[in-house]
C-alpha cells in the first residue's frame, strides 16, 4: 500500500521515489529530534492551557513522547525516509502509539514554524556548549602566557623582526581575540533565543494560542514579532556561522604561527608528539598536522558561511524549500568548531617553548632600534631626526655584522653626541620590554596583570 503523506490528499499521483530521496532531510535533521520533542511538548501544554487540547489528550501526548524519546536515545527508533523529515517521523510514531491525540498535536502550527523553533533550540544549546570551550582554550593560553611572561621573543611586522615582545604577550593577543569571539557568541545567542512557534505556515493561526507562554516554557527571551519573518529568515544561523568563522580564522592565524615556529629554520617551539604525524617515506619528519588541519578547516567553515548567505539572498517571503539546505552547513560548522576548540585547548598544553632560540632571533633583527630612537627623543632630538640617526647606525651595524648593543659608545656617539653610557640599558631586549610598562604593553608586569584580569573574568 502506498504510504500517505500529511499533505497527499491534494495530489492525484504519488511522489516519485527519486523525488522522495532528493527532498528528504531525515538523514541529517534527525539530530533535531530531542528538540523537536521539547518544542512539541511545550506546544501541547500551551494548547491545553488555551482549552484546545483535553486533559486526556495532553496526558497521552506526554506519555507517547516519553516513549519515543526513550526509543531515540536507545537507538531503537525506526527513521523512515518516506516520511521526509524528523518532524513527520516523530508525529507518525506518536500517532501510531496514541491514536487521534497524536493527530491533534499539530493544531495551530506548521512544519515551517516547527522547524524554525527546533533549529533555534538546537543552536542555543550548541552555543551554550561552545562558550565554555572557548574559555578552556583561553585558560590553556593563559597558562602558557603565565609561564612565559618574561620570555623574550621577536615581534614581527611583515614577518620581519620589529620589536621585542614576550611570548606571554603574544599568547595574550589570541586570548583577546577569543574573548571577543565569546562575546559575539553571547550576542548571537540573544537573537537566536526568540520563539518562531505560533507563526504557523506564514500568517499565524486562528486558534487562541499564547505564544509568550510557550516562549516561557521553552526558555526563550521573546517571540518573533512578525509571522512572515519568523518562518522565513535564517539570519540567526548566518550570524552564528559568521561568529564561528571568526573563531576559526583566529585559530588559523595561530596555527600558521605554530607551523612556522616549529620549523627547524625557526625553532621557537615544539608541539607534543601526540598532535603530530610522521612521513611514510622520510623517517626524520615530524609534521604539525593538527594546526595544518585547523588552518584548512577554517576554509570549510567560511565556506559554510558563504553557502548560507547565498542560500538566503534571493528568497522571496515567506518559507521556501531552499531552507532545507540550511541545516547541513550549520550542523557541520558546529561540529567542526567544537572539535577544533577541544583539540586546540589540549594541544596548547603540549607546547614546549625554546627561549634561547627566541632571544637569539631578537638579536638578529635590530629589534631595539625604535628604543634607541625613543631614547634620543627623550634627550631632546625631534623624532624624525632621531629616526634618521638610528637608521644610519643600523646600516653601520649591519655592515659590521653586529647588533646595535655591540657597537661601542664612541661609535654610537659618532651618530649623535646625545648618546651616553645609559644607552645600553635600552638596547637590550629586557630593557626594551621594561620600558613598555603601560596597559596593553609588553612589559612582563603588564603581561601578568593582563593574565590576572582574564583569569578573573573567566571565574
Amino acid at each position: 500500500m502506498q504510504e500517505q503523506h500529511a499533505w497527499s490528499g491534494r495530489f492525484s499521483e504519488p511522489v516519485s521515489e527519486l523525488v522522495k530521496k532528493y527532498t528528504a532531510s531525515v538523514n541529517f535533521d534527525l539530530r533535531l529530534a530531542e528538540f523537536d520533542i521539547e518544542g512539541s511538548l511545550a506546544h501541547a501544554t500551551m494548547l491545553h492551557k488555551a482549552g484546545v487540547l483535553s486533559d486526556a489528550d495532553l496526558a497521552a501526548i506526554r506519555r507517547g513522547m516519553a516513549d519515543i524519546l526513550s526509543e531515540i536515545r536507545a537507538g531503537e527508533f525506526d527513521w523512515r525516509v518516506d516520511l521526509e523529515d524528523v518532524h513527520m517521523n516523530i508525529e507518525r510514531r506518536l500517532t501510531d502509539k496514541i491514536g487521534d491525540a497524536g493527530k491533534r498535536l499539530h493544531t495551530g502550527r506548521s512544519r515551517n514554524d516547527q522547524v524554525a523553533t527546533d533549529i533555534r533550540l538546537w543552536l542555543r544549546a550548541q552555543i551554550d556548549a561552545i562558550v565554555p570551550l572557548i574559555g578552556e582554550l583561553k585558560t590553556s593560553l593563559l597558562d602558557l602566557a603565565d609561564e612565559h611572561a618574561d620570555t623574550v621573543m621577536p615581534g614581527f611586522t611583515h614577518l620581519q623582526v620589529a620589536q621585542p615582545v614576550t611570548f606571554g604577550h603574544h599568547m595574550l593577543a589570541y586570548v583577546e581575540m577569543l574573548s571577543r569571539d565569546a562575546e559575539r557568541m553571547g550576542d548571537c545567542r540573544r537573537r537566536v533565543n526568540r520563539l518562531p512557534l505560533g507563526a504557523a505556515a506564514l500568517a499565524g493561526t486562528t486558534f487562541p494560542i499564547d505564544r509568550h507562554y510557550t516562549a516561557e516554557l521553552l526558555g526563550f527571551d521573546d517571540v518573533c514579532h512578525n509571522s512572515l519573518d519568523a518562518v522565513s529568515d535564517r539570519d540567526f544561523a548566518i550570524e552564528f556561522t559568521a561568529a564561528a568563522s571568526l573563531v576559526m580564522v583566529h585559530l588559523s592565524r595561530l596555527s600558521e604561527e605554530l607551523i612556522l615556529w616549529m620549523s627547524p629554520r625557526v625553532g621557537f617551539i615544539d608541539i607534543a608528539d601526540r598532535f603530530c604525524t610522521g612521513s611514510s617515506i622520510m623517517p626524520q619528519k615530524k609534521n604539525p598536522d593538527v594546526p595544518e588541519l585547523v588552518r584548512g578547516k577554517s576554509g570549510r567553515v567560511v565556506g559554510h558561511l558563504m553557502a548560507l548567505i547565498t542560500l538566503m539572498k534571493a528568497q522571496p517571503l515567506a518559507y521556501n524549500k531552499d531552507n532545507q539546505e540550511d541545516k547541513e552547513p550549520l550542523f557541520d560548522t558546529v561540529d567542526t568548531l567544537i572539535d577544533t576548540l577541544r583539540i586546540y585547548a589540549d594541544m596548547m598544553r603540549g607546547i614546549t617553548v625554546k627561549p634561547e632560540a627566541m632571544r637569539a632571533a631578537v638579536l638578529q633583527g635590530f629589534a631595539t632600534a625604535t628604543d634607541l630612537a625613543d631614547y634620543l627623543v627623550k634627550k631632546g632630538l625631534p623624532f624624525r631626526d632621531s629616526h634618521e640617526v638610528v637608521a644610519l647606525a643600523v646600516r653601520h651595524a649591519e655592515g659590521q655584522g653586529v647588533d646595535l648593543a655591540d657597537l661601542s659608545l664612541s661609535v654610537l656617539q659618532g651618530f649623535s653626541a646625545l648618546i651616553a653610557e645609559d644607552v645600553y640599558v635600552v638596547l637590550t631586549p629586557e630593557g626594551s620590554l621594561a620600558q613598555r610598562d603601560h596597559v596593553g604593553g609588553t612589559a612582563p608586569a603588564q603581561v601578568r596583570a593582563a593574565i590576572a584580569r582574564h583569569r578573573q573574568l573567566l571565574g
